[in-house]
């Protein structure tokens, strides 16, 4: 056998040591040029305006995928092999989870929603149906690679059991230690600048108080990316709860009481009006309705109306046209908030789950300090949305939840809402009157599909659609309303109660043309908004009283307050935000009264102001409300817009920092 001379060795050791930073940087790149396309994709798949992915955000991108990847250059060439590949799968993952909270929630998942992932799998029938077959492009990756990682763990394995080295490589181990740990120092380095320098000038510019008010998540996606966002979402939730004191100062506090107390004062105000008391000891019937929207009342499709009682029961109530939802990512649990304790939400999570354990001036409450009793009906799961542990806070007697029902009238996620009403008014004939009764449907629940024994209305066109599907799950629960009121009438609590309905948000069916085919004209941006955010607010008053349709602007925290007012109880020491919509003379409110949405958004009847889904001022809108022309001085908007920002951030002061008691503590 030949012996390799010196030299030999040594040009073979020069080769092998000089070849190692290609031979470890190769797969790193090869992981981020893979991820750099699940990230392009599921940025066109979520197609958010004045956000699709530049060359500048694929550079944030990549400088984030070196962030998360650098340490595995530190490893040995199998080692790193198999961790490459789980973090793709692990980051493939969060994406596509991403991918279809949005297409629900038009949102992204944070930290506090993962508070809430016990009812990701009561949401197993609308997942099905967000999914798409373009979706396994994101999956296709692993069909080779984790094959391989199998491979290379056996071989592994092997290895460590039949450990050879090359003689010669030996002398070299501890410089292709330092090449390795340099090789990842400057990968750290390049990533770090690459995140760094286009967040810092936006933070510097158009994004400045971005990162500070947390206005909506999909603001900070255009900065950051969608893996960014949640690196800083952890950052954000970390610095919250365990970095940095958590308590509220003198001044944000002060200014938080000040502007509660000056609303307090314009509800203080209309105790003077005609309307206030007039229907005192009545009792309360509230229903919130599951993704019911305005569009749909006073509409027909085949000839046949689609909201036959509800259009019937507008001739002897209180009908306002222009209501609208205040949710966010709580969605029902947010409008629950609202209407019974006319907060806002917050931008990310749900109150209920992220504060139950704080106080609240909520409706339930406060009439039971008036002498009612106060009970809550929902046919689902006790625990869904923190329920059990809420509704014990806000003041309620009892929660009836879906082990008091009997389930036999199975529609969707539990009992069908005819079914549902009827036990429940059964209930409320043995109720200590006055009282106050909050019942949320489920039977038109995302993705609207009824048994065939359900379905009375002809979709047409839109049979075996979602759309058709909501319109006949919608028609379905305008029939339950009418065979409520009956049951209320026949009962004698018609005439003894006001009787309440609201939707709780909107329908998250985001194709425009199957609206437009059903309204008979195409939606320009302000009417896709209202369509959007426009819920039915329906009140119905003891003999028929006040009948008609109004046009002054409300929202779900108008609620509380207007029921307030119509019992006389003094609104003017609960921190609420809402002020009430049935007055005296309503009209003389529309271009007062101001209806503020998480994202900043706002309209007072006049104009319509949408903030800018990137940050960029430039790119915020001022409609006419009434025509959606666009308004040619934008300044008629800046003052509103500013009013909006801080009505958001006195609510979440006080919410977060549990300051409702104190509000008007001298």
């Amino acid at each position: 056998m030949t012996i390799p001379s010196r030299s030999i060795k040594r040009r073979r050791q020069r080769t092998s040591f000089y070849a190692i930073p290609l031979l470890i940087a190769l797969e790193p790149l090869f992981f981020i040029g893979l991820m750099l396309v699940k990230l392009v994709l599921f940025d066109r798949l979520v197609h958010v305006p004045n956000m699709a992915m530049n060359r500048e955000d694929v550079m944030t991108a990549a400088g984030t995928l070196a962030l998360a990847s650098f340490w595995t250059l530190w490893l040995p060439p199998n080692g790193r092999r198999i961790t490459l590949i789980l973090l793709n799968v692990i980051l493939t993952a969060i994406i596509y989870s991403d991918l279809i909270y949005f297409r629900y929630f038009q949102d992204l998942i944070s930290i506090p929603v993962l508070m809430q992932a016990g009812q990701v799998g009561a949401l197993g029938e609308s997942i099905d149906s967000l999914l798409s077959r373009v979706d396994l492009w994101f999956f296709a990756d692993w069909v080779p690679l984790l094959p391989i990682a199998v491979f290379t763990f056996f071989r592994i394995r092997r290895n460590t059991r039949n450990q050879v080295q090359l003689s010669y490589l030996k002398p070299n181990r501890l410089r292709i230690a330092i090449r390795r740990l340099a090789a990842g120092l400057v990968v750290l380095v390049i990533g770090f600048m690459l995140v760094y320098v286009p967040v810092h000038k936006a933070k510097q510019t158009w994004a400045a108080e971005l990162f500070t008010g947390n206005w909506w998540n999909l603001s900070l996606y255009n900065v950051t990316g969608v893996l960014g966002f949640h690196g800083y979402d952890l950052y954000r939730y970390a610095n919250e709860h365990w970095l940095q004191d958590s308590s509220v100062t003198a001044e944000q506090a002060a200014e938080a009481k000040q502007w509660f107390e000056t609303r307090a004062a314009q509800r203080k105000a209309l105790e003077t009006d005609a309307l206030f008391g007039k229907y005192k000891g009545k009792n309360v019937i509230l229903l919130q309705l599951e993704a019911f929207q305005s569009f749909v009342i006073h509409q027909r499709i085949n000839g046949a109306e689609v909201t036959p009682n509800i259009n019937k029961l507008l001739g002897s109530s209180v009908y306002f046209s222009n209501f609208y939802h205040q949710t966010a990512q709580g969605r029902t649990s947010d409008a629950d908030l609202a209407a019974n304790v006319s907060l806002q939400p917050l931008p990310t999570g749900s109150v209920f789950i992220r504060y139950a354990q704080h106080d609240y001036d909520s409706m339930p409450q406060t009439l039971k300090d008036h002498g009612y009793t106060a009970n809550v009906f929902h046919a689902y799961d006790g625990g869904f949305w923190n329920r059990n542990m809420m509704y014990d806070r806000l003041g309620y007697d009892t929660f009836f939840s879906k082990n008091a029902y009997r389930i036999d009238e199975p529609i969707g996620w539990s009992l069908g809402d005819k079914s549902f009403f009827k036990q429940t008014v059964d209930r409320m004939k043995d109720e200590k009157q006055p009282f106050y009764s909050f019942l949320i449907s489920l039977s038109s629940h995302h993705p609207y599909q009824l048994p065939k024994s359900a379905q009375t209305l002809d979709a047409g066109s839109f049979k075996n659609t979602i759309f058709g599907d909501y319109l006949e799950a919608v028609h379905y629960v305008d029939a339950a309303i009418g065979s409520l009121i009956d049951e209320l009438k026949a009962a004698g609590l018609w005439d003894q109660s006001i009787f309440m309905f609201y939707g709780d948000h909107d329908n998250s069916i985001r194709e425009w043309e199957p609206f437009e085919t059903f309204l008979g004209h195409p939606l320009n941006e302000t009417e896709r908004f209202r369509l959007l955010k426009g819920i039915p607010f329906v009140v119905h008053l003891p003999h028929d009283e006040r009948a008609g349709s109004y046009e002054q602007v409300g929202g779900q925290l108008d609620i509380t307050p207007t029921v307030l007012h119509l019992l006389g109880i003094s609104g003017a020491d609960k921190t609420m935000i809402g002020t009430p919509l049935i007055t005296a003379q309503p009209d003389t409110q529309q271009h007062q009264k101001r209806i503020v949405f998480r994202n900043g958004a706002f309209t007072d009847g006049a104009v319509l102001y949408l903030p800018a889904e990137d940050g960029l001022p430039q790119h915020s809108k001022c409609y006419a409300f009434t025509t959606g022309l666009a308004v040619t001085d934008p300044s008629v908007c800046t003052a509103g817009a500013a009013a909006a920002r801080l009505e958001l951030e006195a609510s979440d002061i006080v919410i977060e920092h549990n300051l409702v008691k104190s509000i008007h503590k001298p």
